[in-house]
């Protein structure tokens, strides 16, 4: 098998993991005392985060596009496909850019910091859809669970990475 067949079958399970991942994890009920609709783990950013650090930026974009767009049509959440948008697009960019000048050691930060960005992509998203800015009123309790996600997103990452084996990596 050429190189870049196996690169793109191995993006194409990645792909499907982060979806599986995204539409298990749309099936979870949102707790009852979180007063905020939405919230949830993030999971499926941890293969984004796997796939940022083990491959190249434009592949994770394409795993994340590609999950964001699957996972909205699949769980039939295409209005939740904006706010997704939005706060995927700024939470890959800040991480790609962490990448670049932090250490592997520092991934649960990289994830802490997507996390949040996830969370003003998707207020900035429904401040522009809704047209109000009262919708800022989410965002404290919106940065304290993504803070803790982010965290716990991060430290999942960071086994995978680890353990994966060095065969499962871009090779320039």
């Amino acid at each position: 098998m050429s190189k870049s067949i196996k690169h793109l079958v191995t993006l194409a399970l990645f792909t499907a993991m982060a979806l599986t991942i995204f539409v298990i994890e749309a099936q979870i009920p949102v707790p009852v005392p979180v007063p905020i609709p939405g919230v949830k783990l993030g999971l499926a950013n941890v293969i984004t985060l796997v796939v940022l650090l083990r491959y190249r930026a434009r592949d994770a974009v394409a795993v994340l596009l590609l999950r964001i767009l699957l996972g909205s049509i699949f769980t039939g959440a295409l209005v939740g496909m904006i706010y997704s948008l939005c706060g995927g697009l700024l939470c890959f960019a800040g991480m790609a850019l962490l990448c670049r000048f932090l250490h592997r050691k520092h991934i649960w930060f990289i994830s802490l910091i997507g996390a949040v960005l996830h969370n003003i992509g998707q207020i900035l998203a429904a401040m522009a859809v809704m047209q109000t800015v009262q919708v800022l009123a989410y965002l404290p309790f919106l940065l304290v669970t993504g803070c803790i996600t982010g965290f716990f997103t991060g430290l999942a990452a960071d086994r995978i990475v680890h353990f994966l084996p060095k065969s499962i990596s871009y090779e320039k």
